[in-house]
């Protein structure tokens, strides 16, 4: 099963090179900036189409090979293929500062009394209207 994976590997990396090859070889329906806006006339995007080139072709099928390689290698995947497959699962286990009890400090004496009312206010001077 290993060999069958590698070597659906090394079709997809092919089909991809290709791919990228074909696509970048084909020549662009509309080449100027007017017909990006709509100046093309019949030459737009959703204007009629003519007859399809080997590199259109060449195109579909390798683009349909692609998927069919990207699904195979999901489904033909080794069981342990990744790093993150080996590592063994953490046990989650409550940490020691959790299970401690919570910290209470003893209320002083003097914090539970009610506070004092403060001196009585000094007097005010006489003002010098009133003599």
């Amino acid at each position: 099963m290993t060999i069958f994976f590698y070597l659906i590997v090394v079709l997809h990396v092919i089909a991809c090179l290709f791919l990228i090859a074909v696509v970048l070889l084909q020549q662009g329906k509309g080449q100027d900036l007017a017909s990006a806006f709509g100046g093309g006339g019949t030459q737009t995007a959703f204007g009629p189409r003519g007859s399809a080139t080997v590199l259109s072709r060449a195109t579909t099928i390798l683009a349909g090979l692609f998927m069919v390689t990207s699904l195979a290698l999901t489904i033909v995947r080794p069981q342990a293929s990744g790093v993150l497959d080996s590592v063994p699962e953490a046990t989650t286990s409550p940490s020691p500062a959790a299970t401690a009890a919570p910290v209470t400090t003893p209320a002083s004496p003097q914090s539970s009394l009610p506070a004092e009312a403060p001196a009585a206010a000094p007097s005010a001077a006489p003002s010098p209207a009133a003599k």
